[in-house]
Parts: C-alpha cells; sequence; structure tokens
C-alpha cells in the first residue's frame, strides 16, 4: 500500500482547478488527466475541524457528509462568516453578482471584491455578472432587495446544478440570456443603498474554463449518468477528467474491466476527512447516486456500484 494522503479540498486557481493535501502538496487537474485513487482499507472518515485547527477528538463523520464536520466544528466554523450572515463589521468591499448555473436557476450572491471572480469558478457558476460594487451591509442589503422584489434565491443546491449541466442552451448567448434579463430588472429598482456602486452587465461564460462543452453530447464523452453519493472504507475511484465545476470533478469511468461505461460525478468534498491512497488501475467501487431521467443500462449500472 502506497502513502495515504489526506485531501483537503479543491481549489480553482489561474490556471485551472487543483486538488489540495494537507501538507501543502497540490495536484493541477487537466483534461484527460487520470483521477485514480482507493480509500484505505478499515478506514473511517474523520472530522477535519474548524478554521484551520484540527478537531480535538477526530470525530467520525457521515461518509455523505460534504462539510466532513462533526456538530462543534461546524458550529465554530460559521461562527466567523459573512457567507452564514454572522459579521458584520467587515471593512472590505464586495461584489454583488448574479450567478446562472442552467435554465432558471439563477441566484444572487455577494464576493469580496479582493476575491474576483474565483467565488463563481467555486460555486460552478456556468454565467455570471456583476450587478455593483460597496460595502458589506450595503451588498447584503442589495441581496434582500432582489430576493425579496423579483423572488431570486440566495443559494441552489449543488445536486440541481450538476443535473442540468448536460443540458445546457448550446451557445454563450442563450446562456446569457436570463442573466441579461434579471440585471435589466435589478438595475431598475428602487431602494439601492446609495453606498454600492451599480455595474453594468458583461457576462461572463464559463463553459469553456469548466470544459463543459464535452457534456452537452455535441462532442466529446455523453453527458454524467449520475454522482457519487459517498466513499467507503476500501473503495476505489478512478476515471479520465473531462470537466471539472466548482467543487464537480466529471470522470469517464470504467468497470475495471477496461470498458467505458460513461461520466460520473466525483464532489470533491466527500473526499476531505478520509485517508486516501493511490491505485494503478480499478473503476469505479463506491456508490453512484444515478440521475433522474438517466437512460443508463441495467449492465451500465452493475458497473457502477
Amino acid at each position: 500500500m502506497g502513502q495515504a494522503w489526506r485531501c483537503s479540498g479543491l481549489r480553482w486557481s489561474a490556471d485551472g482547478p487543483v486538488l489540495r493535501w494537507d501538507g501543502g502538496r497540490v495536484s493541477a487537474l487537466t483534461w484527460g488527466k487520470r483521477v485514480a485513487f482507493g480509500v484505505t482499507e478499515g478506514g473511517v472518515r474523520t472530522c477535519v475541524g474548524a478554521r484551520g485547527n484540527a478537531c480535538p477528538i477526530r470525530t467520525g463523520v457521515s461518509g455523505r457528509s460534504t462539510g466532513a464536520r462533526c456538530e462543534e466544528c461546524a458550529r465554530l466554523d460559521r461562527a466567523h462568516s459573512v457567507a452564514a450572515d454572522t459579521i458584520a463589521d467587515d471593512p472590505r468591499p464586495y461584489h454583488v453578482y448574479l450567478a446562472w448555473f442552467g435554465p432558471g436557476m439563477t441566484k444572487v450572491g455577494i464576493t469580496a471584491l479582493e476575491r474576483g471572480s474565483a467565488r463563481l469558478l467555486e460555486q460552478g457558476a456556468v454565467v455570471f455578472s456583476w450587478l455593483g460594487a460597496g460595502p458589506l451591509m450595503a451588498a447584503r442589503r442589495t441581496e434582500e432587495l432582489l430576493r425579496a422584489a423579483l423572488g431570486v434565491p440566495d443559494r441552489i443546491p449543488y445536486a440541481d446544478k450538476r443535473a442540468v449541466r448536460a443540458a445546457l442552451p448550446g451557445s454563450a448567448a442563450e446562456r446569457a440570456v436570463e442573466v441579461e434579463e434579471l440585471h435589466a430588472r435589478a438595475v431598475g429598482l428602487g431602494g439601492w443603498p446609495e453606498s454600492l456602486e451599480r455595474a453594468s452587465c458583461q457576462v461572463v461564460d464559463h463553459v469553456g474554463v469548466f470544459g463543459l462543452t464535452g457534456l452537452t453530447g455535441l462532442t466529446g464523452p455523453a453527458p454524467a449518468l449520475g454522482a457519487v453519493s459517498e466513499l467507503v472504507a476500501g473503495g476505489v475511484v478512478g476515471g479520465e477528467l473531462v470537466a471539472a465545476a466548482g467543487p464537480d470533478l466529471h470522470l469517464a469511468v470504467e468497470d475495471g474491466r477496461g470498458n467505458g461505461r460513461g461520466v460520473v460525478v466525483l464532489d470533491t468534498r466527500l473526499m476531505t476527512g478520509w485517508e486516501l491512497v493511490p491505485v494503478g488501475s480499478g473503476g469505479l467501487t463506491v456508490p453512484v447516486r444515478e440521475f433522474k431521467g438517466s437512460k443508463e443500462s441495467a449492465g451500465v449500472q452493475d458497473g457502477l456500484f
């Protein structure tokens, strides 16, 4: 058995997605790269701690948890969080944005100006545009204005995002329509905070950045069949990276005998808290949840589970 590693998550750099490992090691991810690892036999997933500090009791956590934190560490992690709205005195300027993930899936959100578009890449936003920029509380009030006046949500579940990636409109112009229309309605509202500077609509499209063109069925591999629901002790994940969006890797997987079985999505947040080891070969031997409406055959499904 090779050396065991602990993953600390996926991050987006200027050159694309990278997997980070405890101790500072990083693994750059490029299209066509083989991603393969195993979970240690008899291993147990343990809490990853909070805000850079290890969990004092190394509590075991569910394999299906995307946070990989025990109840106490999860509470501590959110105790000083802009996302959780637990701080109001951050002096940094903030962007307000509209992010689109697929037909009928647009949300409003905020991110620190200094982070640029990193937050949008991390969320898997297929298309986005800035709405404005200003102090934290002005950005928060603008976010609430859009929720109340236009019914725009501030959260969209990852499961919903990944299920529609294979059904995205084929052109950038089509993908931009909902954001452009919503942006126009938003800037026409009264009640914007005076300290928030409005931004013109300039749509950014991430389909190329994420490598999603091949998942639409136009070129490359077929649409994803499903998503890994959890890792398990002794399980193996192996496949060729064909796309990535937010924390998700889209892997063209095999059944362990060299037979292609389509694309499966791996949420890299499920990797944290486990001890992982290199594997030379092998298919996918962890549970997979089939997407609603998937046309996979019984034979293909047997290869995935």
